[in-house]
């Protein structure tokens, strides 16, 4: 059976080839209000999840926390480097300070007997894009950063990580105060090899 492309791209397919991130910095609000959250959410949990273990789960950073996490980060950069400058301790103030909302996405690991982790962690992954698939189907922007934060034990312990439980990225969403540029991307030509026996 072959499968020709038709004469007209699908709307599925012209989503994802115009998806890109808006940089947190241009994200403002308004950000997804709570049903609108959850029905994003339940977007990005249909993923590939072999054994239907579920291995993720999300936080949300918004409103004042956003701008206490920052001056904890300043804090602790500061301990991690103390001869941090002046522009690092306030990158780190103001992290999570820029988009109206933050999504943690935390894979949840550990011991399985049938599971293998990589895969439970790339299905973490896998989240992380839908939900940034979700959030622009909707009108939103959104970006996908960790940074030192997301792999600090400390900041893993502010936030309630549990063990074997791991920060897989911060996705920052909001209201776009400009469009993003478009990039160069891959030709998957190039890139695409066929095995022989």
């Amino acid at each position: 059976m072959s499968h020709n492309l038709p004469d007209e791209l699908p709307a599925a397919l012209a989503m994802l080839d115009s998806r890109r991130s808006v940089p947190a910095r241009q994200l403002t609000g308004p950000a997804p209000d709570e049903p609108t959250l959850l029905r994003l959410l339940r977007s990005a949990v249909r993923v590939p999840d072999h054994g239907k273990r579920t291995p993720w789960r999300f936080l949300a950073i918004r409103g004042e926390a956003r701008h206490a996490l920052g001056e904890r980060l300043a804090a602790r950069g500061i301990e991690r480097d103390p001869h941090a400058g002046e522009a690092a301790v306030e990158k780190d103030r103001l992290r999570f300070s820029h988009a109206p909302l933050v999504v943690t996405v935390i894979a949840r690991l550990g011991p399985d007997e049938k599971i293998p982790e990589q895969e439970r962690l790339l299905s973490a992954g896998c989240v992380c894009f839908a939900l940034l698939q979700a959030a622009q189907a909707l009108g939103f922007g959104a970006q996908w950063l960790t940074g030192w934060p997301a792999y600090d034990t400390e900041v893993a312990h502010w936030l309630g990580l549990r063990e074997h439980e791991h920060i897989v990225g911060f996705l920052h969403i909001g209201t776009p105060k400009l469009e993003a540029p478009e990039r160069e991307r891959p030709d998957p030509r190039e890139l695409l090899t066929e095995w022989t026996p």
